[in-house]
């Protein structure tokens, strides 16, 4: 039988909220038998349950994927990849595009366009920023498809 390896903690990672340690914990430290992914495992606050901040990890580094979370930030960071993932969705442009476009219109260095590192604020703004896109494609496609039909006709 093979022998579990146990992962080791790479990072030293403070909690934003209440300056406790994060701690290298399996995902179902935190989501119980919710948890869809045994092998998945998080940076916890030390301060958890209390202090609800986490962040996930990437499985093959064990390095955070950003800055530790509340719930609130954790639920706009949602938002913001569902807003992106919709113009991609669209057809507007590709993920690597996408990330691109964003970067320029948020003015980031590409090494700060993570949205696992963004705050409530930068969240918000890449919501936005994608809607508005969103909106003026969806106008656009509106006028030409009308053109269409004019010249049809």
């Amino acid at each position: 039988m093979a022998k579990m390896k146990k992962k080791q903690q790479n990072e030293k990672l403070y909690c934003p909220y209440c300056g406790g340690l994060a701690v290298l914990r399996p995902a179902e430290y935190v989501y119980g038998e919710r948890n869809l992914n045994p092998d998945n495992y998080l940076y916890v606050c030390s301060g958890y349950p209390s202090c609800d901040s986490y962040i996930g990890v990437h499985k093959k580094s064990m390095r955070p994927m950003g800055t530790l979370a509340n719930g609130d930030l954790r639920h706009k960071r949602i938002e913001a990849h569902r807003a992106l993932n919709k113009v991609v969705q669209a057809g507007i442009m590709t993920k690597h595009g996408a990330y691109i476009w964003l970067q320029n219109r948020l003015c980031l260095r590409e090494k700060d366009m993570h949205i696992g590192m963004f705050s409530e604020y930068r969240c918000e703004e890449t919501i936005r920023e994608c809607n508005t896109l969103m909106e003026q494609y969806a106008k656009t496609n509106r006028s030409s498809s009308c053109e269409k039909k004019i010249m049809a006709a």
